[in-house]
């Protein structure tokens, strides 16, 4: 959430995909209409109302090319993603325990890193040579956000 926060400080409109990677879909409220328009056979059911926008879309897989066309229709600066590690895109590597450290031969294009454990920030400052910033650290958010900001003008 700080680095989205942050974001919006430095004048980038975000926009965010999340992978559902715990098995099973989202919940959704069973008493709503639109989920009621969904069960009746509708593909896709909008929401709006006082600028909250909610789209729900049911009987669909949506790869995250097709997510990403529909985020780009409002116009953001950056589309964060998590999940979807072995796409192309450039990537925030998340490295919560030192278990996670596999993910540093698996995953592609990290261009920074954030960590949670002084093991971690050990092994990176002796095995990596990309930027790596500890999670409650403010500056490196702040680093964080520059990284993304050259590569939002390098795919314009």
């Amino acid at each position: 959430m700080k680095l989205i926060q942050t974001l919006k400080e430095h004048g980038l409109k975000s926009v965010t995909i999340k992978h559902h990677g715990h098995g099973g879909k989202p919940d959704v409220f069973q008493q709503k209409d639109s989920t009621k328009h969904l069960v009746a056979g509708a593909q896709a059911a909008l929401v709006e109302g006082d600028g909250r926008l909610i789209l729900h879309a049911e009987n669909s897989v949506w790869d995250l090319e097709e997510q990403i066309k529909l985020m780009e229709s409002f116009h953001p600066d950056v589309i964060l993603i998590e999940g979807f590690k072995l796409k192309k895109y450039p990537k925030l590597l998340l490295l919560r325990e030192t278990n996670d450290l596999s993910l540093l031969t698996k995953v592609n294009n990290v261009k920074v890193i954030i960590y949670w454990d002084d093991e971690i920030k050990r092994f990176l400052e002796e095995q990596t040579k990309i930027p790596f910033y500890a999670i409650e650290d403010e500056m490196g958010i702040v680093q964080t956000v520059q990284t993304i900001k050259k590569e939002v003008h390098k795919i314009d």
